[in-house]
Parts: C-alpha cells; sequence; structure tokens
C-alpha cells in the first residue's frame, strides 16, 4: 500500500489458503476500466505500464502511491476525461512495469515521468500524485518547473514532497542523511574528505538528528497506539476479487478497484484471491532513494486528509480514536501550515474524515478542488 509516516497503516492482511479447483475454469476477467494500455521506454531495459482513459484538453498525469499501480485510478480517472486527458504511470518495481536492480531514487523516479511526457509529447501538463508520489511530483516541479503547469499532491504533501525542520516531519530524511555520511566515513578516504565529513556531521546532521529524537520522543509519548488488529478475511472473502474487494473496503475504507487488487495479488486457477506480491525490495529502495525538496516553483494544489478515517477497527475504543485524532490533527495541521508558507504558489485543502485514498473516499470533493485549481491554470 502507499507510504505515509502520518496516516495510519492501511495494510491488507493476505491469507494463502488451500482451494479446490472446481470442474470448469471461471471466465477471463478483463478490466471495464475505458484505458488504452502501452508500454514506453524510460531506461535502458526499463518500460513502464502507461494507461491512456482518453479525452480532450490539458493533459494530467495521475502518479500511484507506494504499492499501488496506475489502474488505482480505474474509478477515478474516468471521471475527469470530459474536460482533461487523462494518463497514469505505474513506476518501474511495480505492476506490468520493470522491475530493474536499480534506479529508484526520488530524481530517477522523476526523470522516468519526463521520459513518458516526452515519449506521449505531452506539453506541460499537471502531475496528480497520491502519497509517495510527492517525491515524483516535487523532483520535477524542482528541477524542471518548466516541464509542467502545475502540481496536485492527494494525501502527498507531506515531508517527501517539502522538507522542513521538525522532529516528526524530518526524523527520517535526516537519519538517512545521516546514514549516507556515515557510509562515506571510511578509512581509505583522503584527510581533507575526512575533515569535510566530520565537521558536516558536528555541526549539522549530528545536531539535527538529536534533535529530531527529541521531538519523536515527545510525540511518541502524547500519540495513543494503534492495538486493535483488523479481522483477517475468511475463505469466503477470498473467493472472488469481487468478495475481496468488499472485505477490503469494509475493513480498511477504501473502496480498490477490482483491477487494482488484482494487480496486488496473485489469482487462483479458479479465480479466488492468491497471495500478496511481495515488493519490500522494491519499498525499501525507494524509502532509502528519499532526497529532500525546498524550492517547488510551480503552481500546486495540496489536499490534506486530516484526520484521517482509518476504516472501523484500528482503535479499541472511541475514546482511543479520539485522542489519536486530536494529536493528528495537530501535527497535520502544522505540516499543512509549514507547507503553505514554504512554497508560496499552493492552495492548501482539508478534509476531515477522509481516507489516505482520498480520491476514493471523497471523490467529489477531490474532483470539485481539482475543477477549481485547474480552472486557474494558464
Amino acid at each position: 500500500m502507499s507510504n505515509c509516516r502520518w496516516v495510519p497503516a492501511f495494510v491488507i492482511l493476505l491469507v494463502s489458503l488451500p482451494w479446490r479447483l472446481p470442474a470448469q475454469q471461471p471466465a477471463r476477467w478483463h478490466d471495464p476500466s475505458p484505458h488504452k494500455i502501452q508500454f514506453v521506454t524510460v531506461d535502458d531495459n526499463v518500460k513502464l505500464e502507461v494507461l491512456d482513459w482518453g479525452g480532450s484538453g490539458r493533459s494530467l498525469v495521475l502518479l500511484a502511491g507506494l504499492g499501488n499501480t496506475a489502474h488505482v485510478f480505474d474509478d477515478f480517472a474516468p471521471k475527469l476525461t470530459s474536460a482533461y486527458h487523462v494518463v497514469g504511470i505505474t513506476r518501474r518495481g511495480y505492476g506490468a512495469s520493470s522491475v530493474p536492480d536499480s534506479g529508484y531514487s526520488a530524481d530517477r523516479l522523476g526523470d522516468d515521468v519526463l521520459a513518458v511526457l516526452d515519449a506521449l509529447k505531452l506539453n506541460r501538463p499537471v502531475l496528480v500524485g497520491h502519497s509517495i508520489a510527492e517525491e515524483e511530483l516535487s523532483s520535477v516541479g524542482t528541477r524542471h518547473p518548466d516541464r509542467v503547469a502545475g502540481l496536485i499532491y492527494l494525501d502527498a504533501a507531506y515531508s517527501h514532497a517539502y522538507y522542513y525542520r521538525s522532529g516528526t516531519a524530518s526524523l527520517w530524511l535526516d537519519s538517512d542523511q545521516l546514514k549516507k555520511k556515515l557510509d562515506q566515513f571510511k578509512p581509505e578516504i583522503s584527510r581533507a574528505e575526512r575533515k569535510q565529513l566530520m565537521r558536516e556531521m558536528l555541526e549539522q546532521s549530528l545536531p539535527d538528528f538529536e534533535q529530531d529524537l527529541r521531538e519523536a520522543e515527545a510525540w511518541t509519548e502524547s500519540a495513543p497506539a494503534q492495538v486493535a488488529p483488523p479481522p483477517t478475511p475468511s475463505h469466503d472473502d477470498l473467493s472472488s476479487f469481487s468478495a475481496y474487494r468488499t472485505w477490503t473496503a469494509h475493513t480498511f475504507g477504501t473502496n480498490y478497484p477490482e483491477s487494482e487488487l488484482r494487480q496486488m495479488n496473485e489469482t487462483k486457477t479458479d479465480g479466488s484471491v492468491g497471495k500478496h506480491q511481495d515488493k519490500a525490495r522494491i519499498r525499501s529502495a525507494i524509502e532509502a532513494g528519499e532526497q529532500k525538496y525546498t524550492e517547488i516553483m510551480v503552481p500546486v494544489l495540496a489536499i490534506y486528509a486530516n484526520p484521517h478515517d482509518p476504516g472501523p477497527y484500528a482503535f479499541n475504543s472511541p475514546a482511543e480514536r479520539a485522542a489519536a485524532e486530536a494529536v493528528e490533527i495537530a501535527d497535520i495541521k502544522t505540516m499543512a501550515k509549514a507547507f503553505e508558507a514554504g512554497v508560496p504558489s499552493s492552495r492548501v485543502i482539508q478534509i476531515p474524515h477522509a481516507n489516505h485514498y482520498v480520491f476514493l473516499s471523497n471523490e467529489s470533493d477531490v474532483l470539485r478542488e481539482m475543477h477549481t485549481f485547474l480552472a486557474g491554470l494558464h
């Protein structure tokens, strides 16, 4: 699922269970979403799956969150084609796209997006990204602002989109930067390089990380833990993808398109749901490639879910949920304010009790804000 450290964990629990084959095999499933599929070469031996839902007018390019493919937009994208030309990209490592061993840094993933824009001859489209796609959006908006007309962050304008100093927001990025410096600190480096690294760590990296840890410790003490485990799917829930879709919607509050569930899970020969497609290596590589962005120079719409609706099973009691929501509301308001201040061209919207997949849980709200934003672009 998508990666956002400020939202409850939307982890689909999958169980591999034995099934008896029926006498006849089920009919082959066809994706009902009205898109065309093509593959675009973006790097040596790397091709990305690109979905094109059609439409005319300004181009919108949809980028999925961590763990998802472009098919997560299969229900949402057609609602935009009356006014825009809509395409979606499945990033490297996922779905039908290539799974190379390398190339998962934020800027490399941003370059993949630019390669698709070149191949499709899309002139200054608007990039629309969910969750970890904030990295691609901010990479392109920082390095190549002339290539896009605007950026839309769907519950994505967090620390990987815009870096600012705060323990709870910057801990992970600062720890990654510190680890990279420590990895460089080896006996074989020159005396000058050693002195430079020591100076950087003593004057900035270590003090910043210590501040991060102290602030994160205080936040951890104040934030109630989510301890109620969600139920696991039954045999009936896994008997078909239609049944599984109903189960995930009820359990996690996320009504994924069936096509996306089929991208994330194997299909058994009898049509039932198989094991989850494990992408832990890809997730780790993307997280290791996170970068800091502080200068986003294009118009921005940032939509936050605040507080998030984690579904019915995340907390043991209403009081526990209320306490957790109070902490989250304050944290996200702080982040949204920092993003708005650091990105003067941004319009920030907060939708109460929306799912992390805000474009699915609050489709009409998101469409309304997108249309308003897009109408004001040049």
